[in-house]
């Protein structure tokens, strides 16, 4: 089993800035990708950041060149730097981590309010 525990979250004006931090433990030597998904209310889960066991990333068209995603194998760490934060990315956001195509962990959430 692996725990995930994000950090970070708030308040925040749009054009500011934002940390997220998401740490691991338990069994994480099977871990592969991990990243970060936010729902916002009334809307489906979406995946905003992802990153590879070997750094590979992906982001979203809608955060690409704002947010930046970085992982710390040592610290079990995942970050994700929200520069230039919109209202629109207002939701509650979740660190992931996955085992395999069909396992994955998730944290509680952290929520994220963009103020205009």
């Amino acid at each position: 089993q692996v725990q995930l525990v994000e950090s970070g979250g708030g308040l925040v004006q749009a054009g500011g800035s934002l940390r997220l931090s998401c740490v691991a433990s338990g069994s994480t030597f099977r871990l592969n990708a991990s990243g970060w998904s936010r729902q916002a209310p009334g809307k489906q889960r979406e995946l905003v950041a992802r990153i590879s066991s070997s750094g590979i990333t992906y982001y979203s068209d809608s955060v690409k060149g704002r947010f930046t995603i970085s992982r710390d194998n040592v610290k079990k760490t995942v970050d994700l730097q929200m520069n230039s934060p919109k209202p629109e990315d207002t939701a509650v956001y979740y660190c992931f981590a996955q085992e395999t195509p069909d396992i994955t962990y998730w944290g509680q959430g952290t929520q994220v309010i963009v103020s205009s």
